[in-house]
């Protein structure tokens, strides 16, 4: 798929808010993403390939999200994903989801997140996702063998 860097970072973002609102409330997938297209659509920058893409990162997150937590907690027991902020939370799910199932470099993903931390989180949070996303990246192999195990 063929998603400019500029759209993947739209993306991402999106995928972020709907993702912590889903973390939140007790609204519908389907409703969240429509409701985040609406507001693509209308700012003319929904575009096919930015929807697929924000549709995959949103739906991998969602499906896998078990998993991925499971994964957080079994490398980074030190931070309990129930005391954690919504917005670390999902932030650590994105990128893990993107470099440990859907491929992407773990450099590009960690530094989005980071980026991404520095937009929406705390003073700490783009400090604290760096940290655990690199202790979860030194062990990718592991990381991708559990969850392709996990998937089987």
């Amino acid at each position: 798929m063929n998603v400019s860097i500029e759209r993947r970072r739209i993306a991402r973002i999106i995928a972020l808010q709907a993702l912590y609102e889903l973390d939140c409330t007790n609204h519908a997938l389907e409703d969240v993403l429509g409701a985040h297209l609406e507001t693509l659509a209308a700012d003319g920058k929904l575009k096919p390939d930015l929807r697929r893409y924000l549709y995959q990162l949103v739906r991998g997150v969602r499906c896998e999200r078990a998993r991925l937590d499971a994964v957080i907690a079994r490398f980074a027991p030190e931070f309990p994903l129930e005391q954690m902020a919504p917005i670390d939370r999902n932030l650590l799910r994105i990128a893990l989801y993107e470099f440990a199932i859907s491929k992407t470099p773990p450099k590009v993903a960690i530094n989005e997140a980071v980026d991404l931390a520095k937009l929406f989180g705390s003073e700490n949070t783009a400090r604290f996702v760096n940290g655990v996303l690199g202790a979860l990246v030194e062990h990718k192999a592991e990381l991708r063998a559990l969850l392709e195990d996990e998937a089987t």
